[in-house]
């Protein structure tokens, strides 16, 4: 299983050092992933590479042109591919952990960063298979949105994460109930510092009394952290 990554941005700048280091760089190396981070100007027509224009309707802002978008899309998609077109906007869904998983089963996924004001609507209506948001809240443009995107679906190839199995125990990411609990806490080396002690049962080598301790750990962790996600089916151990 490959799945290449195709992000549409007018600053491929940001994503060399990132995409270049840990785990994305090793599943490159490995040929598990391919990333193209493609320059939206170099799909322009115009000499000075235009690639955002004024809204209509009088609103402040600048919104990102279709056109380009357009092209770099119909340039890229691969044929015989199973593609999904994702535009990253503060006014998407939501993503989550079970998103990742089926994003996961696809060969190609194209990622278009918005930035200004915002991308012109039918690239929506038209183009994109989806619009997602990384969380409720702005940030300067979808750049790092697509980054989260590449790494969590990253996780998901198989040999890519050294033991599979681990990802499975990851917060938010067991598929057999509807909603999830945060993971419980972790502890390493040493023991004591500063007073401040691990707890007695992780090293008491009782495996029930541990696995116990982790799901009430985990279940507090989620009432401080994430009250919205506890429903009756986080609740049965």
């Amino acid at each position: 299983m490959k799945i290449t990554f195709d992000i549409l941005t007018i600053f491929p700048e940001m994503f060399y050092c990132y995409f270049n280091s840990s785990m994305l760089a090793r599943a490159q190396k490995n040929n598990l992933i391919k990333i193209n981070v493609r320059n939206l100007r170099d799909y322009t027509k115009d000499k000075h590479k235009v690639t955002d224009d004024a809204a209509y309707g009088g609103i402040s802002g600048m919104v990102m042109k279709v056109e380009p978008i357009y092209r770099a899309v119909r340039g890229i998609k691969l044929l015989k591919s199973k593609t999904r077109i994702i535009l990253l906007s503060a006014k998407g869904k939501i993503l989550t952990q079970a998103h990742v998983r089926t994003l996961a089963k696809y060969d190609q996924i194209i990622l278009i960063a918005g930035h200004y004001k915002g991308v012109d609507e039918r690239v929506v209506e038209h183009l994109a298979t989806a619009e997602i948001s990384i969380g409720d809240y702005i940030i300067s443009g979808g750049e790092l949105a697509a980054a989260v995107v590449v790494d969590a679906v990253t996780r998901y190839v198989p040999g890519v994460v050294g033991k599979q199995e681990s990802i499975l125990k990851d917060s938010f990411s067991d598929p057999a109930v509807e909603t999830q609990l945060v993971e419980h806490p972790h502890y390493t080396r040493p023991a004591e510092f500063r007073g401040w002690k691990v707890p007695e049962v992780l090293i008491s080598g009782d495996h029930e009394a541990v696995r116990k301790w982790r799901y009430e750990a985990a279940l507090k962790k989620t009432e401080r952290n994430r009250p919205d996600l506890l429903r009756p089916g986080n609740l049965e151990r």
